[in-house]
């Protein structure tokens, strides 16, 4: 039997995504104390939009407007990405200290990707039903 979504917090890609954000302050929280302005907010936003993104977007019982959410959700990982990179490229970083990251982004975009492809997949069945028995969620 499958596991029934009760709520944003049984999803999976949700769940990473929280720990996305607990692996992201950790490493915002070593770089430099002249990054506190500069690249530590823009880090931590970036992190804390994925989840929450996820959420709003389930919460809306709407796939269309998940759909969306999904999107800005997967554009905040990559936004996230590119900060973390940089970090590294500019040395503030070290590889090490970037890696668990890192690895977290890919495993939250498949996952991501996989929902997305989903979703995708459920709304395209329902072109073809009456639109009487379409479902919203």
């Amino acid at each position: 039997m499958p596991d029934v979504i009760k709520s944003y917090q049984d999803l999976k890609v949700w769940q990473e995504a929280m720990e996305l954000v607990a692996l992201a302050y950790a490493l915002a929280s070593r770089l430099p104390s002249a990054e506190r302005y500069a690249l530590v907010p823009q880090i931590t936003r970036a992190a804390v939009s994925v989840p929450a993104n996820i959420a709003e977007g389930q919460g809306s019982n709407h796939r269309r407007v998940f759909l969306n959410h999904l999107s800005i959700a997967r554009g905040s990982l990559m936004e996230l990405e590119t900060y973390i990179l940089l970090a590294r490229k500019l040395n503030f970083a070290a590889e090490d200290d970037v890696a668990g990251t890192q690895a977290k982004i890919t495993t939250v975009g498949r996952m991501l990707s996989g929902l997305i492809r989903a979703l995708k997949s459920k709304l395209e069945e329902e072109r073809g039903k009456p639109e009487a028995s379409r479902t919203k969620a």
